[in-house]
């Protein structure tokens, strides 16, 4: 049976030959290898971490809404609601889930970053 490389496997080798090659390469052309190289970095976390950020996202704004559905549709929910005025910062829950989805998004786009304790 031929199995073939899996996503993360394969950004996972160009971000690796990109880091290889990178101290050879002109400061220019070094800057986008590292560019390019972090790029991949947040592609291939969204591989890994996304999908449970997703569900997780979704099962929280289900919670706050009293309703299922997808994420997207959820969020526009969420936007209406907040520009109606109908939920508001003081809607129980709604910080905290907020918080939440940030949260995941962020240990995937900038896992570095250390957010204020609240």
């Amino acid at each position: 049976m031929i199995e073939h490389p899996k996503a993360e496997e394969l950004v996972e080798a160009v971000a690796r030959f990109l880091e290889d090659v990178r101290p050879q390469l002109n400061p220019r052309d070094a800057f986008l290898a590292r560019v390019a190289a972090n790029a991949l970095g947040a592609v291939r976390r969204e591989l890994q971490l996304g999908p449970a950020a997703e569900v997780a996202a979704a099962g929280r704004l289900s919670a706050l809404l009293g309703r299922e559905g997808a994420l997207a549709d959820l969020n526009a929910d969420l936007c209406a609601r907040l520009r109606s005025g109908e939920m508001d910062a003081a809607t129980p829950g709604l910080l905290a889930a907020l918080r939440a989805n940030a949260a995941d998004q962020i240990a995937i786009d900038q896992p570095t970053y250390a957010p204020e304790p609240r």
